[in-house]
């Protein structure tokens, strides 16, 4: 089997290529191919791709949901493996994988540690060990079976928020979502931003809003009102 990768971007020179070197140079032959789906980037975000080998495409359908739906109809594995283009795996994220599908667990991902040694950062990173939803993300990046994202049509591009989230849960009714204990590191530019607090109260008003069933829609405004990107 094969890992098809795909990276949602917009405006992210600064991270994409190491991302993309990083995700070749561990990834090796079990890579079918590494597709950067854009949002309509106005940096260097698709030269700094092309130039570390990712197929560049200029997404029809804006938004992380759109632009990686659109990536999927780009590629040829078995399995997706969807990463942020700030967040590293772990460098035996191909194997983990392919061995965890191996074994049937079909929608998974790791756990989180942040490329800050900050105290509360930390704590954050500890308790991303524990299998619950709430403690999920999409930075912590996330594999699927093809079979299973097409069996739940992808992403709901509804979401403009939250749509990692989103298919997780949907992903949860057909499998349990296998938890492989390593980390990706991720940036902790959100935090460094934004407080430590400000962070973690519109991450839970965005969850709690989202099983109240509000509108995406309502928690994009919300979240882009409470932080600073």
């Amino acid at each position: 089997m094969k890992i098809s990768i795909i990276i949602p971007t917009w405006n992210e020179e600064k991270h994409i290529g190491k991302t993309v070197a990083y995700l070749h140079e561990h990834g090796g032959n079990s890579i079918a191919e590494i597709c950067v789906s854009d949002g309509g980037s106005n940096d260097q975000t698709q030269q700094e791709a092309e130039k570390a080998g990712a197929r560049f495409y200029h997404s029809p359908k804006k938004g992380r949901a759109g632009q990686m739906n659109f990536a999927v109809t780009q590629t040829q594995g078995e399995i997706l493996y969807f990463v942020h283009a700030d967040s590293l795996p772990p460098t035996s994220f191909a194997t983990d994988i392919l061995n965890a599908v191996a074994n049937q667990h079909i929608v998974g991902g790791f756990r989180q540690r942040f490329d800050s040694g900050k105290l509360m950062l930390r704590i954050n990173s500890w308790f991303t060990r524990f299998n619950r939803p709430f403690l999920r993300g999409g930075d912590q990046s996330l594999f699927i079976t093809r079979s299973l994202f097409e069996n739940i049509q992808g992403y709901d591009e509804a979401y403009v928020i939250m749509e990692e989230y989103d298919l997780m849960r949907r992903a949860s009714k057909h499998a349990p979502f296998h938890l492989i204990p390593k980390a990706t590191l991720t940036s902790a530019r959100k935090y460094e931003k934004n407080s430590w607090l400000r962070v973690q109260l519109a991450n839970w008003k965005a969850v709690r809003l989202f099983k109240q069933g509000a509108s995406p829609n309502m928690i994009r405004d919300y979240y882009k009102k409470k932080l600073h990107f």
